[in-house]
């Protein structure tokens, strides 16, 4: 066939999971998740899991690459590209088509991109370098090891970017390790919304998610032994909940913040892509929930 993998990314609230699902669905397909944080078991809200969008018709439709570790656990991109590996191979001995979904740009991208990742330990001498840098320092070193990364905004956090430049720089001294890659020739599609629709979607979904219990699940989280530094370095949600729990804003700041912060990371993920066309990957945007315009593409491009 001409296409072994069918993409579908879009930025938060887009719409891109129920818009994966009904295709997985009409395909008799199975998706792998390529989100950051959806990886964490017992991070459901907080993560926008929603886990009833893989649920078609009646029909549970296979995921793959959710609830796979602890939140103790350091994910990388390197643990992504490997686990992704391993599904994209399963599935597509199943006779399937996979279909990769979700908003983290830098996972889809080294999939994509076929990046070389490689198995890194920490480098206790290079964090000790890197300590005194602030957040734009180490983005400059980062792009100067990895030119090809071009945008460090979806890497969300220091902790991560110093991450990020251990594994840049072990590359860089190791060119002959080698990591086999299958050939994948993708079918890109992303999910758009416009800006207005995207902003009403993201105050509706954040309301939903405190009705839900978000509060209660970070505080679940710490008093289950997790520390406020690690939920920090989550990001969105699970910082500014737990600023609130801690009393260092009352719950209409963290409200108020939160909106403004995830319309400005929807922002964020939406140039990340825009960029990743510049890079050479083909999307073809959909827009907004026009499932219908996704089934013909596929029909029309893939024959399935």
């Amino acid at each position: 066939m001409r296409y072994n993998l069918i993409v579908i990314l879009g930025p938060n609230a887009s719409g891109k999971t129920r818009m994966a699902a009904k295709l997985a669905k009409d395909l008799g397909s199975e998706i792998i998740s390529a989100d950051s944080r959806q990886v964490y078991r017992g991070m459901d809200i907080g993560t926008g899991k929603d886990l009833s969008d893989y649920v078609v018709d009646g029909v549970r439709v296979p995921y793959h690459l959710i609830d796979v570790v602890d939140p103790d656990h350091e994910f990388s991109v390197y643990e992504f590209q490997k686990r992704f590996l391993d599904c994209f191979s399963e599935i597509t001995a199943r006779g399937k088509i996979p279909i990769l979904a979700g908003g983290t740009g830098l996972y889809i991208e080294s999939i994509l991109r076929r990046f070389r990742m490689l198995p890194v330990f920490e480098d206790p001498n290079l964090r000790r370098e890197l300590a005194g840098l602030g957040t734009e320092g180490l983005s400059r070193r980062l792009m100067e090891l990895n030119p090809g990364i071009h945008n460090t905004t979806d890497l969300g956090s220091r902790e991560r970017m110093i991450r990020a430049i251990e594994i840049a720089r072990y590359t860089l001294d190791h060119p002959d390790e080698e990591v086999v890659m299958p050939e994948i020739r993708p079918l890109t599609f992303g999910i758009s919304q416009d800006r207005k629709a995207l902003r009403l979607r993201i105050t509706e979904r954040l309301k939903k998610r405190l009705d839900e219990g978000m509060v209660e699940e970070v505080r679940r989280l710490h008093d289950a032994g997790l520390a406020w530094e690690e939920l920090e370095r989550f990001g969105l949600e699970y910082r500014y909940v737990s600023r609130y729990l801690r009393k260092q804003i009352n719950r209409e700041e963290m409200i108020t913040t939160l909106e403004i912060r995830i319309r400005q990371f929807a922002k964020r993920q939406d140039t990340w892509f825009r960029g990743m066309e510049k890079r050479g990957i083909d999307i073809i945007w959909i827009g907004g929930d026009d499932y219908e315009a996704l089934r013909e593409k596929v029909r029309a491009l893939a024959g399935l």
